[in-house]
């Protein structure tokens, strides 16, 4: 492809003699790009790994002068080169139909061009949108609905009565729908309580692997639109989660939370059951967060404002000198009160 093409594909200006007649063979990382290779560079601080760079093309944001390697300038080129993975690696599906080593229940009702792949289970009615794929090994329950170019990628549960909206992305080993975590202690034992709600998965998220939604108790966990769900995620009963936010791996989110949209929860975050949490939060990785959590970012666990934790984590450094002069202090106290005990 010549690079004049990606330049119109991606409204970027070519900065370099003759460049226009560059051919654009790949697209891969300024340590691994060879000849024939465009990559980019989102940072200055990466401008020192240019030196030894082969690529035939580099995408920046600002020209970066002194450098031989011919320069693509677009607003945002860590977008851009996401398009062009796009453009040159993601190809489209063909789309199969229904397996004859699938189970289709007969009430069932499948799209124009949806996919079917062997081994997969679709119970009685199941809705599936066109253009939808359900790869092998896919269990999808009762009266379960899924919009239109949908992927759920092997070994994916979702249990009954499950709203899944268009465009959403499903790793393998998820499942949604199962059981909220409901139990009520009596006369010596657990007696369960029955989840007879739901989950809706709305528009463009995208669910990594290995991660539980649980159904409701009554009523709907919701995943709001645009959302992207890491590996390893745990989400409770009832849970609702605005548009647009971010949940990374290992994040536990107890029942009954409602969160907003654009937040962010990085790796490892728990949050309590009935916690609230504005839009536009950053909550950093590790903390522990319960209560309401008005806008802002946070760090530590119980989570405190993030400036706060970073003047709490350097005192922390330093107790074991600190401990040390106290002791220093209390032998001197104890040597002047031994020299004067009156």
């Amino acid at each position: 492809m010549k690079l004049e093409e990606i330049a119109s594909l991606l409204n970027g200006e070519i900065i370099g003699p003759q460049a226009d007649d560059i051919e654009i063979t790949g697209v891969s990382g300024i340590h691994e790009a060879q000849e024939g290779d465009i990559t980019f560079i989102s940072a200055k601080k990466y401008i020192k790994n240019l030196s030894a760079c082969r690529a035939s093309c580099i995408i920046v944001k600002e020209q970066i002068p002194d450098i031989v390697i011919t320069q693509l300038k677009v607003s945002n080129p860590h977008l851009a080169f996401g398009r062009l993975l796009e453009h040159f690696y993601m190809k489209p599906r063909n789309p199969i139909g229904i397996s004859k080593n699938a189970i289709v229940a007969d009430t069932a009702r499948i799209g124009k061009d949806a996919s079917i792949f062997p081994f997969s289970y679709v119970s009685d009615g199941v809705s599936i949108g066109a253009g939808t794929v359900i790869c092998p090994y896919v269990f999808i329950g009762e009266n379960t609905v899924i919009g239109e170019k949908c992927i759920i990628y092997p070994h994916v549960t979702i249990r009954e009565n499950v709203k899944i909206y268009e465009r959403v992305i499903i790793h393998s080993g998820s499942v949604i729908g199962s059981d909220g975590f409901g139990y009520v202690f009596e006369e010596g034992s657990y007696y369960k309580i029955p989840q007879v709600g739901g989950v809706i998965i709305e528009d463009d998220v995208e669910i990594g692997s290995n991660v539980s939604i649980d159904r409701a108790t009554t009523g709907n966990t919701v995943i709001g639109k645009g959302t992207k769900i890491d590996n390893l995620v745990q989400i409770a009963h009832n849970v609702k989660i605005g548009n647009n936010s971010i949940i990374i791996a290992q994040v536990g989110i107890g029942g009954s939370t409602e969160i907003g949209d654009f937040v962010t929860l990085a790796g490892q975050v728990g949050v309590s059951d009935h916690t609230k949490i504005d839009s536009e939060t950053m909550i950093g990785a590790q903390s522990g967060v319960m209560g309401h959590i008005k806008k802002g970012a946070y760090s530590g666990s119980p989570a405190i404002p993030h400036r706060d934790w970073l003047k709490a984590q350097a005192i922390f450094a330093k107790l074991p000198e600190l401990n040390k002069r106290i002791r220093e202090l209390e032998d001197k106290i104890e040597e002047l009160e031994r020299r004067n005990p009156g």
